[in-house]
């Protein structure tokens, strides 16, 4: 974070910056289209900045990114299960110069089989869909060592196959790094997985990683060109839809998700509803909440993303009526509580503190790393210690001290 302490709120870190810049309250006001009163309310938090629209606007006015604003969560620095600092393993296995070229790899290397291959993505989707992430860093930078030999060791429809594999491997690194604030790593996966895709030819896998590429757009603040990447995704997938399986639908409706939270981000309501209203349809096609290629898609995750895009719109009483009637048990434990994490932000913008502590508790009993590295998480307990009056209830200090926001 380059100086600043993750203790401090959206409003402080805006502060630090604005006068880093020696940049006076009423020029930044006037950048970014808001009276000198908004701007020291919120630089002293007495109103909360929880859209990230208005974020990034400030953001660009500092020229700082939205995660110096924000304050990006570190998991990545720290693995839980191992007790080791793992992050540099995943850079040294994108940055390795070896997968440059088929000449320069390992001579003698042996390659996985398809089958074990599939299988060593699937422990690694599926151990992150269940938040498990420090199992996931540790053992990313093998699997994309081995889908990559494998790709250089196969024939055939085997090799198409590994492809695909590599493909899903990159997307699963990609979407952890993007989690993380590691944009510029999240770039190099989603590029290097998009590329093995399409050299698979299977269009399940491009659609898959086109997703891919429009989180990685989403996480550095690119909510215009991911909006478009999405509706030009959509025309190249909607050839197929008349045919399409389930995964095929699956990998769509996701897609689509993706850019609705792109468009809100965007603040263009009208793409917000065409994207929602095109997945609610394909969902509905679907049948049933699935988790076809891990994407848990189905007319859950669509209410899911109404709440989101409503809370990014800043239609917080639409977000409060919707987030507490979806049941998210049927889906994945990240689905779930990244789900009550959104619906606990609505609620503490209406100053249901209780509800909203009540919700991030229980997300934390069912995915703990999740939670506690989350900087939607931090920035809800620093609100509410700054509400408070007099000391913090057991509850909120002990939570406090777990996402490392100081009492």
């Amino acid at each position: 974070m380059r100086g600043i302490g993750e203790e401090l709120t959206v409003g402080e870190r805006i502060a630090w910056y604005r006068r880093r810049r020696g940049m006076s309250q009423e020029v930044l006001a006037g950048i970014v289209g808001r009276t000198v009163d908004w701007l020291s309310k919120i630089e002293n938090s007495r109103i909360d900045l929880d859209r990230l629209s208005v974020i990034r606007s400030v953001a660009e006015a500092l020229d700082v990114t939205v995660g110096d604003l924000v304050g990006e969560p570190t998991l990545l620095e720290w693995n839980s299960e191992s007790g080791t600092k793992t992050v540099a393993g995943l850079r040294d296995a994108l940055l390795n110069y070896r997968q440059l070229s088929p000449f320069m790899q390992p001579s003698g290397e042996e390659a996985p089989s398809v089958t074990t291959l599939g299988a060593s993505v699937d422990a690694v989707w599926s151990a992150y869909q269940d938040s498990r992430y420090g199992y996931v860093v540790a053992r990313l930078p093998e699997l994309l060592a081995s889908a990559q030999a494998a790709t250089q060791t196969l024939s055939g429809d085997d090799q198409s196959r590994s492809f695909a594999l590599l493909g899903l491997s990159y997307q699963a690194t990609a979407v952890l790094l993007t989690k993380l604030g590691e944009a510029d790593l999240a770039w190099i996966a989603a590029e290097r997985g998009f590329t093995a895709a399409q050299r698979s030819a299977d269009v399940v896998v491009i659609g898959s990683l086109f997703r891919s590429v429009t989180h990685t757009l989403l996480s550095t603040g690119r909510y215009t060109e991911a909006t478009k990447l999405t509706n030009d995704a959509a025309a190249y997938l909607q050839p197929g839809l008349a045919a399409a399986g389930p995964e095929y639908l699956s990998v769509y409706g996701t897609l689509l998700l993706a850019g609705s939270v792109a468009a809100a981000r965007a603040e263009d309501r009208s793409s917000v509803q065409s994207f929602l209203n095109e997945a609610d349809e394909t969902a509905r096609r679907l049948g049933h909440d699935s988790n076809y290629l891990w994407t848990a898609f189905g007319p859950t995750n669509v209410s899911i993303h109404r709440v989101t895009t409503a809370m990014d719109l800043g239609d917080v009483q639409l977000a409060i009526d919707l987030g507490p009637r979806v049941d998210t048990s049927a889906l994945p434990i990240e689905r779930q509580v990244r789900h009550a994490l959104e619906t606990a932000r609505a609620l503490s913008a209406r100053n249901l503190t209780k509800e909203a502590l009540t919700a991030v508790l229980a997300a934390e009993q069912k995915a703990p790393e999740q939670v506690r590295h989350h900087a939607i998480s931090r920035q809800l307990v620093q609100t509410w210690m700054r509400r408070g009056r007099g000391r913090p209830s057991f509850q909120l200090a002990g939570l406090a001290q777990r996402v490392r926001v100081a009492t």
